[in-house]
């Protein structure tokens, strides 16, 4: 499957929400609540959620919080992880695929706009991957962070320094869409403009 083209300079009307989280069971209770909520949010919207699949962690807690409202729920798992039970078997649809690469480009299909919640290496992958997409202007989804509890703060700040040592441009710095509260994030998201500046520097 060929990653996206080039896009024309509107945003896409914004119908669904990929979520990209933590999975670990032994986490501060705010930021399982904060997955809660944003799953409880994206449905009263009327939006799509879309995320890994798995029933554990913060990944559990945004799809129950969105289908506790009554909002479709779509996971998208590879067979490896299938197959250790991890599955969320209350989903509007659960997508099996072969590898995670799949499961990635799958996910980027079915998402208007992405969103971090808080969690690992696996997250900060997934997320910055599409970023870089959004910087590339391979896509024009906004890349947004619920920042709770101020989790991602050291990461901005390098991120500062990268636009500081000229590896960065600050158009794409500024084109993160970072808050504190599922509202907030949600009417940001929504107020996206796609940034233009090229991604190479001269």
């Amino acid at each position: 499957m060929k990653e996206p083209g080039i896009c024309p300079d509107t945003p896409p009307h914004i119908k669904s929400i990929c979520v990209f989280c933590g999975s670990s069971r032994v986490v501060s209770e705010d930021y399982l609540a904060a997955a809660r909520d944003l799953g409880a949010e994206t449905a009263a919207r009327g939006l799509s959620l879309v995320y890994g699949g798995a029933r554990i962690g913060l990944m559990g807690e945004v799809a129950d919080g969105a289908l506790a409202q009554g909002g479709n729920v779509i996971g998208v798992l590879p067979e490896s992880m299938d197959s250790r039970g991890i599955a969320h078997k209350g989903l509007s649809e659960l997508i099996v695929v072969d590898s995670m690469h799949q499961r990635k480009m799958r996910m980027a299909e079915l998402a208007d706009a992405f969103v971090a919640l808080p969690g690992g290496l696996g997250t900060l992958e997934e997320i910055f991957e599409a970023v870089t997409w959004t910087q590339l202007q391979l896509h024009l989804k906004p890349c947004g962070f619920l920042n709770i509890n101020g989790y991602f703060d050291s990461l901005f700040e390098f991120l500062d320094h990268c636009v500081e040592e000229r590896f960065v441009k600050p158009e794409h710095r500024s084109m993160l869409v970072v808050e504190r509260s599922t509202t907030s994030l949600f009417d940001s998201i929504s107020q996206y403009r796609p940034v233009s500046a090229a991604k190479f520097f001269k």
